[in-house]
């Protein structure tokens, strides 16, 4: 039996899940979202909790046993809690605005500006002062949609080894180069 399949989901104050055949859509009070679930798949809401259940032990059903309880569980933490992602532009010049209509401006070495127009979904906020380094945090009762959004952000410029110069997301950690001084 999967590990994380296996286990509850439990429903917080506010949040009210639906399961409509194999369609499972969760409302609370960041927003909605729904997802479609395999028909090996059965989703059961008990109470205040979800239980994800496979027919049968076939290596698919205990493949998307897993999988459909984790993307479950993300809806119901996204719309009470909510996800946020922050990522930090290092490199001189490197800066950030928020442009209305959900337009995201970087200015990020090129000669050009890069802009970015964000899903609805997604709130943004850039913080581009002269004392710290420049960021930009992304808000999001879904999962997915921001981890994507966040990818996009980093593929204009991502960390360089070097120098470490380029878009990188809050506290990675980046393996570093010597450079020309160590053959030496």
């Amino acid at each position: 039996m999967s590990r994380i399949g296996k286990l509850p989901i439990s429903i917080p104050a506010g949040v009210e899940v639906k399961v409509n055949e194999n369609i499972v859509s969760v409302k609370g009070p960041l927003g909605e979202l729904t997802q479609q679930v395999d028909p090996l798949i059965e989703v059961a809401v008990e109470d205040a909790t979800i239980e994800v259940k496979r027919n049968g032990e076939s290596k698919r059903e205990k493949s998307m046993h897993g999988l459909y309880r984790s993307l479950i569980n993300n809806m119901v933490e996204g719309v009470s809690k909510g996800y946020e992602i922050k990522l930090e532009l290092v490199g001189v010049g490197y800066r950030a605005e928020v442009l209305p209509d959900n337009v995201l401006d970087l200015v990020l070495g090129f000669a050009h500006h890069t802009y970015l127009q964000l899903p609805a979904e997604v709130k943004v906020e850039a913080l581009s002062d002269k004392r710290s380094t420049p960021s930009v945090t992304l808000k999001s009762h879904d999962k997915q949609l921001i981890g994507q959004v966040a990818a996009k952000i980093r593929s204009f410029r991502k960390p360089e080894p070097y120098k470490g110069k380029g878009i990188k997301f809050a506290g990675e950690v980046l393996r570093r180069k010597a450079g020309k001084a160590a053959g030496k």
